[in-house]
């Protein structure tokens, strides 16, 4: 099939940020490979506008889940009078069997033995793995640079979708602290998702002496990305603001425990996972010190920027 004659793609991606945002590397790929393609993303609610502003996007099918996968016969519906060229389903749906398609490409869901990244890539056949991408537009490029004018913000993630997941906020204090005595001049912007549980949980921070910018917990996925990229480093929990994070190649520190560090390490050129003591994937949070969390972050700026410097 040539490259010319593909116009019409498909995307089905997650549900979820953070299985999005590893699946925008595909995206970059299929963009740069048919450059004369209209893209129609199919995704859940919480991930849509993470697709905002990416080119040749022609819409996005929002699919909220029902009982009984009804979403995925809604999904049909939506797709069934057209013509694809190519259905890149990340789900494992099998929905592309069932429409007008040139070529399909289905990529089986469950646990697996490598990172998602180049899990997806190899079950595409790509000839090497893509790293997570953002898209920024020219105004929330404006609007970050007017909040954060300078060049000293540490990003903090401290919450997560799950309990086990978050490392204890006194933990991230003590960090922040430890980081402020290193460089006087740090200022600390606190990342959260919406509602009342994510507030509940940064709010000791915020409560604190500490030089603390409280981002809100309602900006939109493209703003979000567009203040992250403004930050020169984050820490958080394995969430999808820490693969967000990954995607805007800013030095990123995940800390992991019961989630797979294998699997989900943030991708990302100055991206690394820092796992907790017990086992990939089943530890404790509670096993993270905060000398470890310090020492491996002023080890991922200090070799960014010693990388930085011989860019130069």
């Amino acid at each position: 099939m040539m490259v010319s004659s593909i116009r019409k793609i498909l995307f089905i991606t997650s549900t979820r940020l953070g299985d999005a945002v590893i699946s925008t590397g595909i995206l970059d790929y299929l963009l740069q490979t048919y450059p004369q393609a209209k893209f129609t993303i199919a995704c859940g609610p919480v991930a849509a506008g993470l697709f905002d502003s990416m080119p040749r996007r022609d819409k996005t099918l929002v699919m909220n889940k029902y009982r009984f996968d009804f979403h995925w016969l809604l999904l049909w519906s939506q797709c069934v009078m057209q013509s694809w060229d190519l259905v890149i389903d990340l789900r494992g749906s099998g929905i592309g069997y069932f429409l007008r398609t040139r070529k399909k490409c289905i990529v089986r869901g469950g646990r697996i033995k490598e990172h998602r990244v180049h899990y997806l890539a190899r079950s595409l056949s790509l000839p090497y793995t893509p790293l997570p991408v953002v898209w920024i537009d020219e105004k929330n490029k404006k609007m970050a640079a007017e909040k954060l004018p300078a060049n000293h913000y540490i990003a903090l993630a401290p919450t997560a979708n799950w309990i086990g997941k978050i490392w204890p906020i006194e933990r991230f204090i003590q960090v922040a602290k430890k980081l402020l005595v290193y460089n006087k001049d740090y200022e600390f912007v606190l990342f959260y998702g919406p509602g009342s549980q994510e507030f509940n949980l940064v709010d000791p921070m915020k409560r604190t002496s500490l030089p603390v910018i409280d981002s809100g917990g309602q900006n939109t996925l493209t703003e979000v990305a567009a203040l992250l990229s403004r930050c020169k480093g984050f820490i958080g929990n394995d969430s999808g603001l820490m693969h967000l994070a990954a995607a805007c190649q800013i030095p990123v520190l995940g800390l992991f425990g019961p989630s797979k560090l294998s699997e989900y390490e943030p991708a990302g050129n100055h991206a690394q996972g820092l796992s907790a003591s017990g086992g990939n994937g089943v530890a404790n949070m509670e096993n993270l010190t905060v000398d470890e969390v310090y020492n491996a972050f002023q080890n991922l700026l200090e070799t960014y920027n010693k990388q930085d410097r011989q860019n130069d």
